[in-house]
């Protein structure tokens, strides 16, 4: 990809999120051929962005290829991760997906499951910029953060 290529700014302010500081760091954990040395960290999240032309140029039936899957077990991780912070209890990210793309994602907590996610069309998992990853994945981590609280005694079990 080229650095012109890029929707995602090295100014661009979400960059700090907790989410997409996280995400930063699984995809950096997984790079087993340090394909992201000396990446801006705006390149190397850059590819969760798809906006509307991005995602016109991915045919809308297609099975996910490895590095997609990487992006989206990087995302559920980062998720766990945020809710462990948050709760103080450890999460289990845990992500079954056929060859073509259908599965289901799962966060537990205990014996409680904090997040439950039905996955289609996983060829395509992005968001349409920064800020909606940062707004879903604030909304998720706060659900499962209420469930936790609601549920405390699954939860530490």
């Amino acid at each position: 990809m080229s650095t012109a290529a890029l929707v995602v700014k090295d100014n661009d302010t979400n960059l700090s999120s907790d989410i997409v500081k996280d995400m930063i760091k699984q995809l950096r954990a997984i790079d087993a051929y340090d394909t992201y040395a000396g990446w801006s960290e705006a390149k190397i999240i850059d590819p969760i962005v798809l906006t509307k032309e991005r995602k016109k140029n991915i045919p809308v039936i297609g099975d996910p290829d490895e590095i997609t899957i990487a992006r989206l077990k990087a995302y559920y991780n980062s998720l766990a991760t945020l809710i462990e912070q948050k709760s103080g209890l450890m999460a289990a990210p845990i992500v079954h997906l056929s060859h073509e793309g259908f599965g289901r994602a799962l966060i537990m907590v205990g014996k409680l499951v904090v997040v439950d996610k039905i996955l289609r069309d996983t060829h395509r998992f992005g968001f349409a910029s920064l800020e909606e990853l940062k707004e879903k994945s604030d909304q998720t981590v706060e659900k499962a953060i209420a469930l936790i609280e609601k549920y405390k005694a699954a939860a530490t079990d």
